[in-house]
């Protein structure tokens, strides 16, 4: 799977969030609130989506719980905060070193890249997860259920000490 290394300044996104689980999986549900709204944000930087995660401290595959409760949010990059519509809320996703994987398949076969990304990559590189937000760049090559669809996968690391 291609990756690179990159430096991120912060990010701010406006959309919106739920609560959920990798057990009770309700992002379908989150982007059929999302969509049909997105276009109300005014500032938005590109046509790409943002698809975030921030999880209760570092995701560990070894202590992985999917049980575990955790923030998403489908959101849009923004200039700036002047104007967030009703129902939606502003967050600023924290600047840092990421590793960006270049995913191609069907979004809903993801669980062998999660496993490759954090049982394989991570323990094998020189650096370990950081503590930020995860995220997914879905550009004008994602399709939502296709074997075709292309996106970005952004997982926050850190130089090992």
């Amino acid at each position: 799977m291609e990756y690179r290394i990159e430096t991120l300044g912060e990010m701010p996104v406006v959309g919106m969030r739920m609560t959920m689980s990798f057990a009770n999986d309700r992002t379908a549900e989150l982007w059929r609130s999302f969509m049909p709204r997105r276009r109300e944000i005014v500032h938005a930087v590109s046509k790409d989506l943002i698809s975030m995660q921030r999880f209760d401290g570092v995701l560990d595959l070894k202590a992985f719980d999917p049980q575990a409760a955790f923030d998403k949010m489908a959101a849009v990059a923004v200039k700036d905060f002047s104007q967030v519509p009703e129902g939606m809320e502003a967050y600023t996703i924290k600047g840092g070193l990421y590793a960006v994987f270049h995913y191609k398949g069907d979004p809903r076969a993801y669980a062998p890249v999660f496993h490759y990304i954090f049982g394989e990559w991570i323990p094998q590189s020189g650096y370990v997860v950081d503590d930020r937000e995860h995220f997914e760049v879905l550009g004008e090559k994602y399709k939502n259920n296709d074997p075709e669809s292309e996106e970005e996968i952004w997982v926050p690391v850190q130089l090992k000490i």
